[in-house]
């Protein structure tokens, strides 16, 4: 799939395609349902599908110093949007300039001059421009004047509307069950496995050390896991994610650990997808009591991913 940077003029094979637009962390159900009327619009013109995504996220840029709350990086919501259909990846740089854009003029000045677009689809709620100053009514008037269609694709609900904020609340509560279903996958970090303390090596549970970065932190505990390795073996396993309170100093890690793997996975990016929440972290007198849960913790996980 093509990225491309929102900076520049779409190259001419792309233009007069179908975009559909949003912030999409996530790609949760309510984002598959606008990302999918998009590529069927353009498969049904013969026209390109493209899906534009804001990075940094909006929030980062007005308020840099909220806690991280990404639900997928720009690499993973890449593949899943060449997953839905797709034919391009239009990356949105979120700083002054385009905070500073009117509805106006990020419609007739990004979307139609240098985007080229044919057709935007958006979910209802969607609101873009200087001070929030455009919706979908807004677009859908600019369409009519200026001859291009625009769709608003109405909420996904089941209970209630779906949200990356539900699937955010349902990760810090520990409901990787509830995060799945509305993600239609596990809630999944992706990272590079740095050297650590080698303290799970020594308890004879050896981890792939992972920082978290601009993630969502979900519930500090214990979790049944997957791996995806780089080669696409799937690997199951048992995780702690938080501070570790039994060693000093404590320091955020997501620290998984495979079940009958023994290989060297230093240096390597790896996908840990989160299936079900066990306990929450505790510290332990000892380093025996300590490997007795963890024996426990890796007996637990094994019972839950008897299915996966």
């Amino acid at each position: 799939m093509i990225r491309l940077d929102g900076h520049t003029r779409i190259p001419d094979p792309l233009r007069g395609g179908v975009i559909a637009l949003g912030n999409f962390d996530g790609f949760h159900a309510g984002h598959q349902a606008v990302v999918g009327r998009a590529v069927r619009h353009a498969r049904d013109e013969a026209r390109p599908a493209i899906v534009a995504t804001f990075d940094p996220h909006p929030v980062r840029f007005f308020k840099p110093d909220v806690p991280p709350f990404r639900l997928t990086t720009l690499d993973q919501r890449q593949e899943l949007f060449a997953a839905a259909g797709a034919d391009a990846m239009l990356v949105l740089p979120f700083d002054a300039a385009l905070a500073a854009t009117t509805a106006e003029d990020f419609i007739t000045g990004l979307l139609l001059d240098r985007y080229g677009a044919a057709g935007v689809v958006t979910g209802a709620d969607f609101m873009f421009g200087k001070g929030r100053g455009g919706d979908v009514v807004t677009l859908a008037d600019h369409a009519r004047r200026l001859g291009f269609f625009t769709e608003m694709v109405a909420p996904v609900e089941d209970d209630a509307v779906i949200s990356s904020s539900r699937i955010r609340e349902a990760l810090q509560a520990g409901d990787c069950k509830t995060a799945a279903r509305l993600l239609t996958r596990p809630f999944t970090v992706r990272g590079r496995v740095e050297h650590g303390d080698k303290n799970g090596r020594l308890l004879g549970f050896p981890t792939a050390n992972i920082d978290m970065g601009n993630y969502l932190r979900p519930k500090y505990g214990i979790y049944a896991v997957t791996g995806k390795l780089p080669d696409g073996r799937i690997l199951k396993g048992a995780a702690n994610l938080g501070i570790r309170p039994s060693f000093v100093p404590p320091k955020e890690l997501l620290e998984p650990h495979f079940f009958d793997f023994a290989g060297d996975l230093y240096g390597q990016e790896i996908d840990v997808a989160f299936h079900a929440f066990i306990r929450p972290e505790a510290k332990y007198d000892s380093m025996d009591a300590l490997m007795a849960q963890i024996a426990a913790d890796c007996d637990a996980a094994k019972a839950l991913l008897a299915g996966v």
